[in-house]
């Protein structure tokens, strides 16, 4: 089933869930997953307007899709929602400026929301994505540049990211999407308010390939 949705429009949001319920007679999981990569460039530049459509898209969405979603599942006593938050929600410079500051509101709206919705039994979690193969990555947009030019700088960003990564590859939509099925099956039934990482392994720290020696490699204690 497909609905076209504005996310930035709470009507669009909430429409789209009632489709959801019309079709099934139930709504198990709503994913937050809408994005792009928001206004960019120096904070003294970006207008209003920029900011505001950033936060739309990015944070109000997930405020929308929770507040609809959650007053069905409350009849139901049970749901998983989830979100797609970022690694950029944690750490700066790795992001545009609103992109992170929308992205750390997710994983804040999912710690709240999950503690006001577990009296019913559902389950709030953000999933926390590092650097992905997509168009986003690769800081293109698809109508603009054309699928060959998109694709072949996807490539790049993906060859660039890797070496970054103690997991030395670049993550795929795949790994997103496993972990997004985990917290929607009932093996995460007692897992909430979480925003976990699929990054692989970037934001715990150094790769231990690109540490210095004296961490690397072992030197016997000669007791002092």
């Amino acid at each position: 089933m497909f609905r076209h949705t504005n996310v930035a429009l709470e009507n669009d949001v909430a429409a789209a869930i009632g489709t959801a319920v019309d079709t099934w007679g139930r709504l198990d999981v709503l994913f937050n997953n809408a994005g792009f990569g928001g206004a960019s460039g120096p904070l003294d530049e970006t207008s209003s307007d920029e900011y505001d459509t950033t936060m739309d898209v990015l944070l109000k969405s997930v405020f929308f899709g929770i507040k609809h979603a959650s007053p069905i599942m409350k009849q139901q006593r049970s749901g998983s929602i989830i979100s797609t938050a970022s690694m950029c929600s944690f750490t700066a410079g790795v992001g545009n400026h609103l992109y992170s500051v929308a992205k750390a509101g997710v994983v804040m709206l999912t710690k709240t929301a999950a503690l006001e919705l577990a009296e019913w039994g559902i389950r709030v979690n953000a999933v926390c994505p590092g650097y992905i193969a997509t168009p986003l990555a690769g800081g293109v947009r698809l109508a603009a540049d054309g699928e060959e030019k998109t694709q072949a700088r996807v490539e790049k960003s993906r060859q660039r990211t890797a070496a970054k990564q103690p997991l030395a590859r670049t993550g795929e939509a795949e790994d997103v999407a496993a972990l997004a099925l985990f917290f929607a099956s009932s093996d995460s039934e007692w897992i909430t308010g979480t925003a976990q990482m699929v990054d692989g392994g970037i934001m715990a720290g150094t790769p231990w390939r690109e540490q210095p020696f004296y961490i690397t490699q072992h030197r016997p204690m000669d007791g002092r």
